[in-house]
């Protein structure tokens, strides 16, 4: 299939620049796989969508800080570092802007309290290697120091960091949010586990994925990078006995969803472990752990578009996404969300 396939007309006034006033009160378009049918709603009439005997399953990753500004005193030169992944200590993957002006040995200074050293090539494209220097506690200088790394096509700044975080967000280590996440409260959570519908966390840190447009004409071309998961032995257990006794697997985000297909065998088991997936999935992927998804909507000739599609059915997708923009519905990463069922 060609990247141009996944295209669809966007509107850029449709572009999210805000979170919604109130996560829950966004909007949900329900699309049933079955029926072929749509229907325009609030996201609390998710839990209408929701059974007894169901899991839902979230990301639990926490954005970091990861957007640093450097500066060299002695040439006035600026830097944009974009912390992608750690790698040991405090030598981390990143992106840089200017890229072609980020030579090794150079020192970026950020505060008074970190500076950059970049240290060369990483194994990604386009990506460096650096060597974060600071006094105290990282986490600490890096909240001080660091901006939130809100995508590009958002121009407005956020005054509110955590409104780019899911109330649910543990573990740091993102460089973007899960931000089908987004939309949950901590009571429409509580009145989703009244429901009987259990809650299952897993970890999956979004990195350069997210940022990386697709080039290559054909989708076969592009590469994935690799991002770090966890699913504990309990979450295993949660998602296989719900399956066993006839509940559905209901994923929150495409993160949650690759997670699971990254340590689902072929009959839908899914096993506890840890490390990086580089899974890509496209049109012509075979589901094997996941029922419905809740996911907001995606990039034309995204990666993630892609992932739906392979859900769903490209053409029905692009269906789905023309009934959107009819609707004027908002768009991406602070917009609202659709439910895939």
């Amino acid at each position: 299939m060609k990247t141009s396939d996944f295209f669809y007309d966007l509107p850029k006034e449709l572009i999210a620049q805000t979170p919604a006033a109130v996560r829950s009160e966004s909007r949900l378009l329900i699309y049933n796989r079955k029926k072929g049918t749509l229907t325009d709603g609030v996201f609390t009439d998710v839990i209408d969508h929701l059974h007894p005997g169901d899991v839902l399953v979230r990301n639990n990753t926490r954005v970091i800080p990861a957007r640093l500004i450097g500066h060299r005193p002695e040439t006035g030169g600026t830097m944009e570092f974009l912390l992608l992944r750690r790698l040991e200590g405090d030598t981390w993957e990143c992106l840089c802007k200017p890229a072609k002006r980020a030579k090794p040995g150079t020192v970026y200074t950020v505060t008074d309290e970190l500076s950059v050293f970049v240290l060369g090539e990483a194994d990604m494209d386009g990506g460096k290697r650096v060597a974060l220097q600071y006094e105290g506690i990282f986490e600490e200088v890096l909240d001080r120091a660091g901006q939130m790394p809100l995508p590009p096509y958002i121009t407005e700044r956020l005054t509110d960091k955590e409104r780019y975080q899911t109330v649910y967000a543990v573990t740091r280590g993102s460089a973007a949010a899960p931000t089908a996440g987004l939309h949950f409260t901590p009571e429409l959570l509580e009145k989703i586990t009244q429901k009987d519908v259990k809650i299952v966390d897993v970890l999956l840190h979004v990195g350069l994925g997210t940022f990386r447009p697709v080039s290559e004409e054909n989708i076969e071309d592009h590469q994935m990078h690799l991002e770090y998961y966890e699913v504990t032995e309990q979450a295993a257990r949660t998602i296989n006995e719900a399956r066993a006794a006839g509940g559905r697997i209901v994923c929150v985000g495409t993160t949650s969803v690759r997670t699971l297909e990254s340590v689902a065998t072929e009959d839908g088991q899914v096993h506890p472990g840890s490390g990086f997936t580089g899974i890509y999935i496209t049109p012509g992927y075979r589901y094997k752990a996941v029922d419905a998804l809740i996911t907001n909507f995606h990039l034309p000739e995204s990666t993630l578009l892609m992932l739906v599609s392979a859900f769903v059915g490209r053409e029905e997708v692009l269906k789905v996404y023309e009934h959107a923009v009819r609707e004027r519905y908002r768009f991406f990463s602070f917009g609202d969300a659709c439910l895939f069922e």
